[in-house]
């Protein structure tokens, strides 16, 4: 097959009123060879790919619908497979996107194929793999009359996996994309000004702009409060709000003098990382503060590490924006329950075929992953990744209960007390943010911190929407 064209179209066009890319291409050969005479294999191994096919209605304009036009007479031709093909990949890769169009020119095997794009290289990437693994599931012998560059090596879950990364990079992310569609709905305009998340909202001396959820009215000092967790609880104990005792040390031998000083339970953190990364909690030991230090420090860019009182209770992510409090997420470390016949890994692997389950930020949740914090709680709990856990047992696989590893949230906002309520809005206003995030440990969101306790664990700035 010979791609004898390539036209991305970034606005409105002759296709349709939104960004479509537009290939015309000449199928040769493939043109005897429609779905059904490539036989089950080819069409199978399609389906095995990306079951999500299921979904296109095609023509029928029902589920279901394009597998329909796989089998029924000669089935269709390559292009057309390849056009949703490619507009699928896109929406494993996050892109919410549905239209394509395919249709034969005047010479013979020639057509164009056209779909929507939301990112253009995500788009384009698309169209490149999706023609790449329909060549790998042609048989042998069309593979060689069509001269196809047949890598030996070839496996999709790889190269998939590889493409929602390429594609995070490239697009949106779950809270970004969620302002440009609420947008969207009130017809602001909008504009990307860098391939991240820089967007400006509106035109003139009307407009505004945001990067993520650090906004045009977000003080840049009140972000670099917010960075820095020493400066945070200081400025929160000094309001007198609910803050686990803190030290901040350089070394493991200090970390563990710090412990013991603080005293046991404790817990070990960058002083300045976001996501939950190289957060170590429940830390009884001298080797256990040792090991949490060295966590620490991998993944924060100061030398600095914090060890903290460890505060028990629920974790709860609390929103506030412009002074009001509008979400709050009880949050639930990513872990897996027991059902007596399943180790470890194969409950990760039930887990993760849950399709709101994707890799990063791709979806509603975060996959799980079997890594350096899931081992060493493994291995505190004497168990390992061929363990059978019985029957309703729940094990964490993560300390900290972030999204972006592998955490569920429920929603609680309309059972916050006004206590707990109020002590957000205060935390985040003395910060100075327009937006922020508040993690909030206690064992009952509706019931006020002054009666059973509770702490405040971070502050945050550009809090993820994705709760």
């Amino acid at each position: 097959m010979k791609i004898l064209s390539k036209n991305v179209y970034v606005g409105p066009n002759v296709y349709a009123n939104f960004p479509v890319i537009c290939y015309q291409i000449d199928i040769g050969e493939l043109e005897n060879w429609p779905s059904v005479k490539l036989g089950e294999d080819f069409i199978n191994g399609l389906i095995a790919a990306l079951p999500s096919l299921q979904k296109h209605g095609c023509s029928y304009g029902e589920e279901g619908g394009f597998l329909r036009r796989l089998v029924e007479d000669e089935g269709t031709w390559i292009g057309h497979i390849w056009e949703h093909v490619a507009i699928e990949l896109q929406n494993l890769a996050g892109s919410s996107v549905s239209f394509g169009r395919t249709r034969s020119l005047k010479e013979k095997g020639c057509y164009y194929v056209v779909y929507q794009y939301q990112q253009k290289d995500v788009g384009i990437e698309a169209g490149a793999l999706g023609l790449k693994l329909l060549t790998h599931l042609m048989p042998p012998a069309i593979q060689k009359s069509i001269t196809a560059k047949i890598e030996p090596d070839f496996n999709f879950a790889d190269e998939l996996n590889d493409f929602i990364k390429m594609a995070q990079r490239k697009e949106f992310g779950p809270s970004t994309a969620s302002l440009v569609s609420a947008a969207e709905e009130r017809d602001i305009p909008w504009l990307r000004l860098n391939n991240y998340s820089l967007v400006q909202f509106g035109q003139g001396k009307y407009q505004q702009r945001i990067q993520a959820t650090i906004t045009s009215e977000t003080k840049h000092i009140a972000v670099e409060i917010s960075c820095d967790k020493e400066d945070t609880h200081n400025l929160l104990n000094d309001l007198g709000l609910p803050v686990p005792q803190q030290m901040m040390i350089y070394s493991d031998k200090q970390a563990v003098r710090a412990a013991q000083r603080i005293g046991f339970p404790v817990v070990l953190k960058p002083l300045n990382a976001n996501h939950g990364r190289g957060v170590s909690i429940n830390l009884m030991t001298d080797d256990d503060v040792i090991a949490a230090f060295a966590e620490a420090q991998q993944h924060g860019t100061s030398r600095a590490v914090l060890v903290e009182s460890f505060i028990t209770g629920y974790d709860h992510r609390m929103l506030v924006v412009n002074n009001e409090l509008v979400a709050v997420a009880k949050r639930v470390p990513g872990h897996v329950i027991g059902d007596g016949m399943h180790t470890i890994e194969q409950l990760i692997d039930i887990v993760n075929k849950d399709p709101r389950r994707g890799v990063g930020h791709e979806k509603v949740l975060t996959r799980l992953e079997l890594d350096k914090q899931a081992a060493r709680l493994m291995e505190e709990a004497d168990y390992d990744k061929d363990t059978v856990l019985e029957k309703d047992h729940t094990f964490y696989l993560r300390s900290t209960a972030n999204l972006s590893t592998g955490g569920t949230a429920i929603d609680v906002t309309d059972i916050v007390h006004p206590d707990n309520r109020e002590m957000a809005v205060r935390a985040i206003r003395a910060i100075g943010l327009d937006i922020g995030g508040v993690d909030f440990l206690t064992d009952d969101i509706s019931k006020s911190y002054k009666e059973i306790g509770g702490g405040i664990c971070e502050c945050n700035a550009a809090p993820g929407f994705r709760m």
